[in-house]
């Protein structure tokens, strides 16, 4: 199990393939992306990565995150996830990802929130097809209708689909095809829409359900200046 990458979400564009197809793709860019500190079964009980992305303002940071980059000798991250895998995936501190680190023609699974909609209606947010338009309706034709039921249970089932605040919610998209990659600006480019704003951080691991390929770099695809 290798570790996955924090991205930025930059837009939505097309690409052609060979035979002139267009293929709608999401352009997401590798900024810093460094590891910042490792987690190992000895010390911490279980083995991960902890990942950081972005640039932040000293001024900024809390003082006690201050002492956790200085110690792993980054700059300040604007972002920071921590992804589990296996001992022998373990990555230097410092290292910085690559956007090689993804092959093409491979799937992976984004995560990602996203965008919000705020107060939206039961029609809007669950696809309800409303009441009636005539007979007897009037003024709630996009009304959810009856909530409740008998006197017994003679309250509203927890979960029960209304109206209520839509969207802002940390989705994951599966098994979404790696188009291609551009080490040298950091882009990846995602076949198909990924979830989130424009700007929003994006984290991008290998397809639970088709596991990483043969191709793909291990531990991980790092710049050459940092791995050293």
């Amino acid at each position: 199990m290798r570790s996955g990458v924090i991205a930025q979400k930059v837009g939505m564009t097309r690409v052609y393939n060979d035979a002139g197809e267009h293929i709608p793709v999401t352009v997401l860019r590798l900024e810093n992306c460094q590891v910042v500190a490792q987690r190992t079964d000895d010390k911490n009980g279980y083995t991960a990565v902890q990942l950081g992305a972005g640039t932040a303002k000293v001024k900024n940071t809390p003082k006690a995150m201050r002492g956790h980059f200085a110690a792993a000798n980054v700059e300040p991250k604007a972002k920071l996830v921590e992804f589990r895998v296996s001992a022998d995936n373990l990555i230097d501190i410092g290292s910085e990802l690559t956007a090689n680190h993804f092959v093409a023609g491979q799937l992976v699974d984004v995560t990602g929130t996203t965008i919000g909609k705020g107060f939206a209606g039961a029609i809007k947010r669950h696809n309800f097809g409303g009441l009636r338009a005539t007979h007897g309706v009037s003024v709630s034709h996009r009304s959810h209708g009856s909530t409740g039921s008998n006197q017994d249970p003679g309250r509203v089932w927890k979960g029960k689909r209304m109206a209520g605040h839509m969207g802002q919610t940390r989705v994951t998209t599966q098994n979404l095809e790696v188009v291609s990659t551009d080490e040298d600006r950091g882009l990846i480019l995602v076949k198909g829409a990924v979830p989130g704003s424009k700007g929003a951080w994006i984290v991008v691991r290998d397809a639970i359900k088709s596991g990483t390929p043969e191709g793909a770099p291990r531990p991980a695809a790092v710049h050459a200046e940092a791995s050293k």
